[in-house]
């Protein structure tokens, strides 16, 4: 396999893990210092009306937690914007794809790799290692037609191996914020409901207050729930789109490759 550099993958594991500690850590502040600050609170300590901020912050030890998976979501998606920004190279790639094909059709491969090398990103190096192994194999008489090929397609899929990780890296994490985010806002709304049915089963005249509280927290919490998971889900499809396009630009561009061969 020829020698070939692969895209940024974005965050390693240290640097993702890092993110994900100081997204709670300003969530719990946010909640803290933002959400709980006096002047979002009566002298009873209740919400003032119309206060969201205190309103927010009766939904209880759930919401930090909320915030925080909303902020990484927030923080993974920009990463994955920019990783995969750079992957697609500098140049429309189905612009780039049209003039590989037609550098090809004409056997200007020197061309070809300097097309490459001005797009950059994942889609060109694939292309890149395809060509220079064109290029390799057309220069050994001593396989055929079909170990050229074979030879081609195996340099392709190599190259399609070590970007495509890079392109779908810390997709998971939005995932599966997103899906926490659902779960985790469904347990304060639980645990909000608890505390309004308890105030209503008090004898004599309900703790309005508590149950107003209850209700608060248990609507917040789905709110912030729901409002996390909506974006999770939007950013993880959307890049996972982009992903697939980006391969099946790669495949698009092998299979001009394995067309030049053959008309060779």
């Amino acid at each position: 396999m020829s020698n070939q550099k692969t895209t940024s993958s974005g965050f390693n594991f240290m640097t993702a893990l890092l993110a994900i500690v100081v997204s709670v850590v300003i969530g719990i502040l946010i909640y803290m210092f933002v959400l709980g600050a006096p002047g979002n609170f009566d002298a009873e300590g209740h919400p003032k009306e119309g206060n969201y901020l205190g309103m927010m912050h009766a939904g209880g030890f759930i919401v930090p937690i909320l915030m925080a998976i909303f902020m990484i979501i927030v923080t993974f998606s920009i990463e994955r914007l920019i990783t995969i920004s750079k992957a697609k190279g500098k140049g429309k790639a189905d612009e780039f794809l049209r003039n590989i094909k037609s550098l090809l059709s004409s056997f200007q491969y020197d061309d070809a790799i300097a097309a490459c090398d001005k797009q950059q990103g994942s889609l060109a190096n694939v292309v890149r290692s395809g060509i220079e192994k064109l290029q390799m194999v057309q220069k050994d008489d001593s396989m055929n037609n079909e170990d050229k090929i074979a030879a081609i397609k195996k340099e392709l899929e190599e190259a399609t191996t070590l970007e495509l990780p890079m392109l779908s890296k810390n997709l998971a994490i939005i995932t599966t914020c997103a899906t926490i985010a659902t779960l985790w806002g469904l347990i304060g709304t639980v645990l909000g409901m608890i505390r309004s049915f308890a105030a209503m089963s008090q004898a004599g005249s309900p703790d309005t207050a508590a149950l107003a509280t209850g209700i608060s927290e248990a609507l917040i919490n789905t709110a912030l729930g729901i409002s996390g998971s909506v974006v999770g889900i939007i950013m993880y499809n959307y890049f996972s789109t982009r992903v697939d396009a980006i391969t099946h630009s790669m495949d698009e561009a092998g299979y001009s490759l394995l067309h030049t061969l053959k008309t060779k």
